[in-house]
């Protein structure tokens, strides 16, 4: 079975540079719906998760620009890459000097999809093919979560987490262009890049994407959007 995930992401997503990180190559789909539908005739599940892992979203966009222009907040410590997707975020920590990187994510396809970008871009990046929000916190020195607070009951969920880790010593950094359960009063923002995401779900082909701290002493607070 992770031969045939592989070859799926192969044949629906062609490997091409990320836009604004050109350095880096992923695979990315022209039509994530067709995908998504493929994946569905794949796995005989008519509710298989939409193909994440085949976007580059405007989070994961500004972190990876981020680390790659401030090294020093990745170099030679460990990072856990949450809710990874393709593993841009990983991707773009071990180019930046990382010691050890590590993605995680629920999707299977995701988990082929991350195996396969890290190869074509020359790195090493574990990965961890399940849920961690139930888990306590790895044992890494940097967190980065990008992209996950377009859903209210995740949103809920990596909050507690993120804080958790933050408790723990851990360095958080999110990314996000502006999704509606982002918990803003528990960020402090870092920057801000205009980004491209490969895929027209999102509102905007090129919008804004930022990037933050968490904050110290933040409190896990109800989210609506």
């Amino acid at each position: 079975m992770p031969d045939s995930r592989r070859a799926f992401v192969v044949r629906h997503a062609p490997l091409r540079p990320v836009p604004g990180l050109e350095a880096i190559r992923l695979h990315l789909a022209d039509d994530v719906l067709a995908v998504w539908r493929a994946a569905q005739l794949e796995t005989g599940d008519p509710d298989a998760a939409l193909p994440y892992w085949a976007v580059a979203w405007g989070g994961g966009l500004a972190i990876s620009r981020h680390v790659l222009e401030h090294p020093e907040m990745v170099a030679g410590r460990r990072v856990f890459d949450l809710a990874s997707g393709s593993g841009l975020c990983a991707i773009a920590a071990m180019g930046a000097g990382a010691s050890v990187a590590v993605a995680a994510d629920i999707d299977p396809f995701a988990v082929a999809a991350i195996g396969l970008n890290a190869r074509a871009n020359r790195c090493r990046v574990q990965v961890v093919g399940r849920d961690v929000l139930d888990d306590d916190p790895p044992d890494t020195d940097v967190i980065l979560a990008g992209d996950c607070w377009y859903e209210g009951d995740l949103a809920r969920r990596v909050l507690p987490w993120l804080q958790r880790a933050l408790a723990r010593g851990l360095d958080v950094l999110v990314g996000d262009p502006g999704r509606p359960y982002l918990p803003t009063a528990d960020l402090v923002e870092l920057a801000t890049y205009d980004v491209r995401t490969t895929s027209d779900l999102e509102d905007l082909q090129r919008r804004r994407g930022r990037v933050y701290r968490l904050r110290a002493g933040a409190t896990a607070t109800a989210m609506t959007p």
